[in-house]
């Protein structure tokens, strides 16, 4: 558990690092990428070039493994289609990108500075966590209250 704990804290530092070096946690600096018709600023393309071809081949070497280091088995997602849930989320994430120029990883190493707008999106980040936390619990709940349509209508001809 502490070998788990210790490489886990240790590619926090390295992913926090990373973000920092690659100006991640600049604000002006991911809206600058994003201002395509205004001051475009392409560094942060690089930065997600070399981030995403360092994780593919990572990807691949690891998997290759019959096990991970610290588990017992790998834990990959085993859902893989895109539904209105998913782009409804890309689509909130990205606005949110492009009107903070923050995204969860680097407000979070952003916190360590003390920046007051880091603190202001944490906490707006939190509320709109909660929110939908409270929504799935709500909607699952009613879906749940609710026969479903082949079990009244067999009930009925009982």
């Amino acid at each position: 558990m502490k070998r788990l704990l210790a490489s886990s804290f240790a590619a926090g530092l390295l992913f926090a690092a990373g973000l920092c070096l690659g100006g991640m946690t600049n604000p002006a600096k991911v809206i600058g990428f994003l201002d395509f018709f205004g001051r475009w600023d392409p560094g942060l393309g690089f930065v997600m070039v070399g981030a995403v071809g360092t994780y593919a081949l990572a990807f691949r070497l690891i998997t290759r493994r019959a096990r991970p280091l610290f588990a017992s088995r790998f834990s990959l997602p085993a859902k893989r289609d895109v539904d209105p849930t998913l782009l409804l989320g890309s689509a909130l994430f990205g606005v949110g990108w492009g009107l903070a120029g923050y995204c969860p990883g680097p407000v979070v190493t952003s916190l360590a500075s003390g920046a007051q707008p880091a603190f202001v999106f944490t906490v707006a980040m939190l509320v709109g966590l909660a929110a939908y936390a409270a929504f799935e619990r709500y909607s699952s709940g009613k879906a749940q209250a609710r026969p479903a349509a082949g079990a009244a209508a067999s009930e009925g001809t009982r």
